[in-house]
């Protein structure tokens, strides 16, 4: 199925609105939830080819609402990163869901591990006297709390986006 250059740039755009706020304020306000959400019942009623309300089109918005709501509660992600990226899969074609999904996990099992690598040579020597003295909370404090995801999901719109650039369409 032809994805829309519209709705792909519109999502581009916005994903580079929420990085931004992400990163300056480490806060997704809920407005960009509502937002996506309002879009989506319009694109059901303006667009019904590219949605459907159907049970498929919600397994993978509620799926990561699921997973990420357990990240937020070992406060791995946060609450506003959450309900962004459930809002966000509405969007999403729910023919391109599984696709995205593929880049959005690479992009952030990659950004992760470079993250933790960055850390643990930054913070080592503070890394090495906490475990000689079995201080977890000294471990914990050196990788820090958690990082704006909003760029992560930009990054993986991106990848995406290269991905598909032979089936986007007017």
């Amino acid at each position: 199925m032809k994805f829309p250059l519209l709705l792909f740039g519109y999502l581009f755009i916005q994903l580079l609105g929420v990085s931004y706020i992400d990163i300056k304020f480490r806060k997704i306000s809920n407005y960009w939830s509502l937002l996506n959400i309002g879009l989506f019942i319009l694109g059901l009623i303006v667009f019904p080819d590219y949605y459907k309300f159907a049970l498929k089109t919600f397994f993978y918005p509620v799926a990561f609402l699921g997973v990420t709501f357990v990240l937020f509660a070992f406060k791995i992600m946060g609450g506003g990163d959450s309900k962004y990226l459930f809002s966000f899969f509405l969007l999403v074609p729910e023919s391109h869901h599984e696709d995205f999904m593929i880049y959005l996990l690479y992009t952030t099992v990659v950004i992760g591990f470079v993250l933790l690598i960055y850390n643990t040579i930054r913070n080592f020597a503070k890394i090495f006297a906490s475990v000689r003295i079995m201080d977890l909370r000294g471990i914990k404090s050196a990788y820090g709390t958690k990082f704006a995801y909003a760029p992560v999901i930009l990054i993986s719109w991106i990848v995406f986006g290269w991905t598909i650039k032979n089936i986007i369409a007017f």
